[in-house]
């Protein structure tokens, strides 16, 4: 079996609207720190220079958001009441795992524009993929957007979907739809426009605000679409981290592959 990383890094080296803070304590600043811990909780004295080359282990700690590098995004990022049930929507600790490791399909969207696709496109899209998607697939959008991750441009030259294409996969039985883009809607500035030109308010996060009215995940900042060796036969693996009350968590995403 062939495992393809279809994920993008937490790396505080790159540009982000929210930037990435990483500490490093090295393993010296580590043992130090480790009896310093000793001493204040549990009142235990240990002289860190009794280890080896005074060094214990390493530390990184690091603020960010949920939404930085390749993450799922829990129903409860969309909104605080949902159509599809009494009370207020799952956070990502709640959502089931079986959604999370199921058959992939990647849909070609590298020739659209910046903005969002329609349903129709989607369509093309799923008669060039040879099948519609089955419920439950992970279908992923192959925008190209990955080649401008750790740029201001990554932000805002992309392709997403509009409500209708977010219907339709959701109306398939689609419930984890990711993108090699930032997001799944069109950049902010296209949907801005869009709406002052319009006065359409459907125009504004409709991709997002599908999850109010069809509970479903999303997976934003994807990469290396372009190596799976087609566009289904293959298993996607998404599994979020596990942090209680959160809105999305990161996920290292992988394409299983079958070379048997």
């Amino acid at each position: 079996m062939r495992i393809i990383d279809l994920s993008t890094p937490v790396d505080a080296g790159v540009w982000e609207p929210n930037p990435v803070v990483h500490e490093i304590l090295s393993p010296a600043e580590g043992a130090r720190h480790m009896a310093e811990g000793m001493r204040e909780n549990w009142g235990i004295d240990f002289d860190p220079d009794q280890l080896p080359d005074g060094e214990l282990l390493s530390l990184d700690t690091l603020t960010l958001t949920t939404h930085t590098g390749t993450h799922v995004d829990a129903p409860s990022h969309y909104g605080t009441r949902a159509d599809y049930r009494t009370g207020a929507p799952r956070h990502i600790d709640a959502m089931p795992l079986d959604w999370f490791v199921r058959p992939g399909m990647v849909l070609d969207l590298t020739d659209a524009p910046v903005g969002a696709v329609d349903a129709d496109r989607l369509r093309r899209a799923f008669d060039e993929a040879g099948r519609e998607p089955a419920p439950l697939d992970i279908v992923m959008l192959r925008t190209g957007a990955d080649r401008l991750a750790g740029t201001p441009e990554y932000f805002t030259d992309f392709t997403g979907l509009d409500g209708s294409a977010t219907r339709l996969l959701l109306a398939l039985g689609v419930r984890v739809i990711g993108t090699d883009a930032f997001s799944l809607d069109a950049p902010f500035a296209h949907m801005i426009e869009k709406f002052h030109e319009s006065g359409d308010h459907g125009v504004l996060w409709p991709a997002h605000f599908a999850g109010r009215e069809q509970e479903y995940c999303q997976i934003e900042r994807l990469a290396n679409l372009d190596a799976l060796p087609a566009a289904t036969g293959f298993t996607v693996s998404c599994l979020p981290v596990r942090i209680v009350g959160a809105g999305a968590g990161w996920a290292r995403a992988v394409a299983l592959v079958d070379e048997g």
